[in-house]
């Protein structure tokens, strides 16, 4: 549901998005508004869901995955029911950190972290190729990272 927004949310959202643990002060100065009115815009959007929640972005290369790989698996008997299912077991992965159904010859693309080769290679045998209804699976590693997932565009 998109809800109308002026230039002081716009503000408010990408001064969150660079940094969520200011406070509603610090907001409130940026966007030159006190801290009721403020924290009353913040309150609505998070209520709308325009912010969805607060999470610190962390370096996976600081908790040990040097191994990035975007999986991209075609399941058999693509209805419902085996989508659920791939969906639920998928999910219960730590190292699957993105799931997305897609179009294309392929019907999932996942991004998977690793230690290193030998755990993706451990994890796609153990886990990737054994959930359920998997046909195909390809794998492209990561190289060099040029964007990761950072901040959307706040546009008028």
């Amino acid at each position: 549901m998109r809800i109308e927004m002026d230039s002081t949310d716009r503000k408010l959202l990408d001064a969150l998005q660079n940094n969520a643990r200011l406070t509603t002060g610090e907001l409130a100065q940026m966007a030159q508004l006190s801290q009721s009115p403020c924290w009353r815009r913040i309150k609505r959007l998070e209520d709308c869901g325009v912010i969805a929640s607060y999470q610190a972005r962390l370096d996976r290369r600081a908790l040990g995955y040097g191994v990035m790989a975007f999986v991209m698996i075609g399941i058999d008997h693509q209805n419902e029911m085996r989508s659920v299912e791939f969906e639920n077991a998928v999910i219960a992965i730590p190292e699957v950190v993105m799931v997305h159904g897609i179009s294309g010859p392929e019907d999932f693309i996942l991004l998977v972290v690793a230690r290193d080769l030998d755990h993706y290679s451990t994890l796609l045998q153990t886990r990737l190729h054994r959930l359920p209804g998997v046909r195909q699976v390809r794998t492209c590693f990561s190289l060099q990272e040029f964007k990761g997932m950072g901040q959307l565009p706040i546009s008028d």
